[in-house]
């Protein structure tokens, strides 16, 4: 059996648990907090570490069907989304929403108009500025392949009740809020 066999097969390592990530109580108080909910929260942290990685096998599964780095797939996902919402993309609004430079959305939109995922035309109002459009063959792939896939999150949601939508909502915004970088002066300007 190799190392990749017996690490499959092996016990998950519990990645996400307060007892392992913090023996000693130096990040997190839990003097306060029960066993049962330190262990209902450890089972929280495992769902999200599960949720991240379906999320990031998925990324990488269809970047590699559609021969695309996860950038690619980003703009293309935006421009889809901006289309549907009858907003016209240009080259300065991809740039804003991936936070790359000019340059480097330039290279990015060269490299999908050369693969047949975009093409560009005139702005129907600024003369300066190029329109940029999803080709048919690119949006019909992505629907049958990574759009039907992620739709089924719908599903897991449609699943719960209104009540309990209102707490995975609240939960998930104050835990984007818990980890957002402001709070870590370590990561300031990186």
């Amino acid at each position: 059996m190799s190392d990749i066999d017996s690490a499959t097969t092996a016990e998950r390592v519990e990645m996400y648990s307060v007892a392992s990530n913090d023996p000693t109580g130096t990040l997190i108080d839990t003097s306060a907090v029960t066993d049962a909910d330190i262990e209902q929260i450890n089972r929280m942290m495992q769902a999200f570490s599960a949720l991240r990685d379906a999320e990031r096998a998925s990324v990488e599964a269809s970047a590699k069907y559609m021969a695309l780095s996860e950038v690619d797939m980003r703009a293309l996902h935006f421009i889809m989304v901006s289309e549907n919402q009858q907003r016209m993309v240009t080259a300065s609004l991809i740039s804003g929403h991936l936070k790359i430079s000019p340059a480097t959305t330039t290279k990015l939109l060269d490299r999908l108009e050369r693969g047949g995922h975009i093409y560009r035309k005139p702005h129907p109002t600024d003369r300066r500025s190029l329109q940029i459009l999803i080709s048919d063959e690119t949006r019909t792939s992505a629907y049958e392949t990574v759009g039907k896939l992620q739709s089924r999150r719908f599903h897991a949601a449609a699943r719960l009740t209104p009540e309990e939508r209102e707490v995975v909502i609240r939960f998930l915004n104050d835990m984007a809020q818990e980890i957002d970088m402001k709070h870590a002066d370590w990561g300031q300007g990186a």
